[in-house]
């Protein structure tokens, strides 16, 4: 095999890893505050929503030490030590007690920060200028049929169960623990590529720290480590400061919002509606495949339209406003207010229509939809406008969107569900104008270029 068809490979494997880390992460932060419901354990007294907030509280702070880990024991160890993590957090809910859940929860956020930071810096030593797009790609492909797989488990698996016992929980977890070390594992497969006669534009700028999903900032191994966590600080702050990342930082914010609300919220809201019969529990698993389904196209689509799209960004964040909107307005009609705060035997309320199944799905799909919308190009906006400095702007990126998410996991405990929709309202509305104001910025700046060019 050529040096090509090995980096090919490896970037295959690093999508495959963490497709099943994530079918066993994701599937377990959508259904955990409905299994931390039917505990029988008067012992526990966790919320799976503040375990979230723990957890992306923790990741965006520690974006600052993850380059130095990752420069340290290098990226395959890594990923595989954090995989560890992840584990031990799905693991815990087999025998769960409140002190190792909310510890693991600080551990998963610290293990997320690596993660990411390690995947973004394979991603650059297998790709060149050229293959970049192509590799990233594939990666995000991969990655995102992660909410198909752990989501149809759930739905084969609890069908028709209205309460979830302790043999059902268990039998979950376990499933989910080994297809999460499963991942690990297959990090060891990755080969070290052969070393290019002269490293791309795009490759120094993901060794310098820009992952996919823009999580993180690894710089060159021969700075010293404390110089080097420094410097990735310094050069965040002053990014954060500026008059376009300022701009930028609501609609990351919302980003951040909706977010935890597709991700953790919504789901336990349809397990809770026991107007949707018996099958409320198992319908978790659909809404989550029905997200994946509106982000895979989403992604795809709007990724594939960059290259030719004559009308700028604001089409598409746009037509994402008015998605969530739709969607906001749809679970307002069809889901009881009380529903995210519900005991485990759900709630009885009614909203304003009576409760449909195939309304509460076209929902994920929306909201799956949305998210792509915004998440495209909000990374295309940050790579243009700061393309001389993308490590920076991408760890301020995952930061604000870090915190934010964190943020609303900590009100998901306490607030109903229709104040939950209107501040996702009210935030998605200013998200989007100044997001239009940064994209009227950048097409002055891209004309200026134009202009100086000729």
């Amino acid at each position: 095999m050529g040096p090509e068809g090995k980096k090919l490979l490896n970037i295959i494997i690093l999508g495959f890893g963490f497709m099943f880390m994530f079918t066993a992460f994701q599937t377990c932060g959508n259904i955990e505050q409905t299994v931390i419901k039917s505990f029988n354990s008067t012992e526990f007294h966790g919320s799976g929503y503040t375990s979230m907030a723990i957890i992306y509280g923790v990741f965006s702070a520690s974006n600052l030490i993850a380059p130095s880990v990752v420069t340290v024991i290098g990226p395959q160890l890594s990923m595989f030590f954090s995989g560890l993590l992840y584990s031990g957090y799905i693991a815990m809910f087999i025998y769960p007690y409140t002190w190792s859940f909310y510890t693991a929860s600080v551990l998963v956020g610290i293990g997320a920060a690596v993660l990411w930071t390690a995947q973004g810096n394979v991603l650059a030593i297998n790709s060149t200028d050229t293959t970049i797009g192509r590799n990233s790609g594939i990666f995000w492909a991969l990655l995102q049929f992660s909410l198909f797989f752990g989501n149809l488990y759930i739905y084969c698996a609890w069908h028709g169960h209205v309460h979830i016992t302790d043999k059902d929980r268990q039998t979950v977890f376990i499933s989910l623990t080994v297809i999460s070390l499963v991942g690990c594992f297959l990090f060891f497969l990755i080969r070290r590529p052969d070393p290019d006669p002269a490293p791309s534009e795009a490759s120094e700028a993901l060794l310098q720290g820009e992952s996919i999903e823009g999580s993180s900032t690894v710089s060159s191994a021969h700075v010293g480590l404390c110089s080097q966590a420094l410097d990735a600080f310094v050069k965040a702050c002053k990014m954060f400061v500026t008059k376009e990342m300022l701009m930028l930082s609501l609609s990351i914010g919302y980003t951040g919002l909706e977010l935890t609300f597709y991700s953790g919220v919504y789901g336990t809201c349809i397990g809770a509606m026991t107007r949707f019969g018996q099958d409320a529990k198992s319908l978790i698993g659909i809404s989550g495949i029905f997200i994946g389904i509106g982000e895979i196209l989403g992604g795809g689509v709007f990724g594939m339209l960059n290259k030719w799209n004559q009308f700028g960004r604001n089409p598409v964040v746009l037509l994402g406003l008015i998605t969530h909107f739709i969607a906001f307005y749809l679970i307002f009609l069809n889901i009881a207010s009380d529903a995210p705060l519900a005991p485990e035997a759900g709630t009885e309320l009614q909203a304003y229509i009576t409760p449909s199944v195939p309304v509460a799905m076209l929902c994920s799909f929306l909201l799956g939809l949305g998210d792509s919308c915004f998440n495209t190009q909000l990374l295309s906006i940050i790579g243009f406008m700061f393309r001389d400095n993308s490590a920076p702007a991408f760890a301020v990126f995952k930061f604000i969107q870090s915190i934010m998410a964190a943020l609303a996991f900590f009100y998901s405990n306490y607030l109903l569900l229709h104040w939950q929709l209107l501040i996702l309202v009210v935030m998605g509305f200013l998200g989007s104008m100044t997001f239009f104001m940064a994209e009227a910025m950048a097409e002055s700046t891209r004309r200026e270029s134009d202009y100086d060019s000729i």
